[in-house]
């Protein structure tokens, strides 16, 4: 029982630590969303006439990767997202509100599981220590609460993303052009995702080592 309930405390230090750096590094990243004018650059009318050139030059910006705060593309410096939380006094659609009120949803869900992992890293530590069964419960809990935040903030964000695209999709004029156009998932998704399983396997360690310490204390009274 003691081999066993170090294992688990083991497992649970080690993908409880993944899932706060991944989570962390997804956050802070920018390939959340990725837009690739390479395909459409190069059936434009410059790729085929040497004085298109300029027309060329004016479409290598497009290309573009985007995180929770800022956009950058390729020839630019990266530029904020508009600020959610600020925008009272604005006139916008419906529409563009609901993007805002998304917006501001999972760029404050995707932290709070950062903050709930940080708890959660704290009385997980006290648990072991302590040998509370109570406290490893709770902890347990703590980090399968933090793993429906994150997977609550990425489901608002590809929610989000796929409303964006709508609505760029009725702005835009000439709509075939994104035909041409790939438009994707980055990688700061899949840390994102990989995060969110990796904080579902902490909270079972957690609820695991919660079980294996009540029996052991359960048999210790029995004899």
């Amino acid at each position: 029982m003691r081999v066993h309930l170090g294992a688990l405390a083991g497992a649970a230090s080690l993908s409880g630590a993944l899932s706060f750096v991944l989570l962390a590094a997804a956050i802070g990243t920018d390939f959340w969303y990725i837009i690739d004018t390479e395909r459409l650059q190069r059936s434009g009318p410059g790729a085929r006439d040497p004085a298109g050139a300029s027309n060329r030059s004016q479409l290598e910006p497009l290309s573009s990767h985007s995180g929770l705060w800022r956009t950058c593309r390729v020839q630019s410096p990266c530029a904020p997202l508009m600020n959610p939380f600020w925008q009272e006094n604005v006139t916008f659609s419906d529409s563009s509100r609901q993007l805002l009120t998304m917006h501001g949803t999972f760029v404050i869900l995707l932290p709070l599981s950062l903050i709930l992992m940080v708890f959660g890293g704290m009385t997980g530590f006290l648990s072991f220590l302590l040998r509370a069964s109570l406290l490893l419960l709770l902890t347990g809990t703590l980090f399968l609460f933090g793993a429906l935040v994150t997977l609550a903030g990425i489901s608002v964000y590809i929610a989000y993303s796929a409303a964006a695209f709508r609505e760029a999709l009725f702005l835009l004029e000439e709509k075939a052009l994104l035909d041409q156009v790939d438009i994707r998932f980055g990688w700061s998704l899949a840390l994102g995702w990989i995060s969110f399983i990796a904080e579902l396997l902490t909270g079972a360690a957690f609820l695991a080592a919660a079980r294996v310490l009540s029996l052991r204390r359960r048999q210790d009274q029995a004899i």
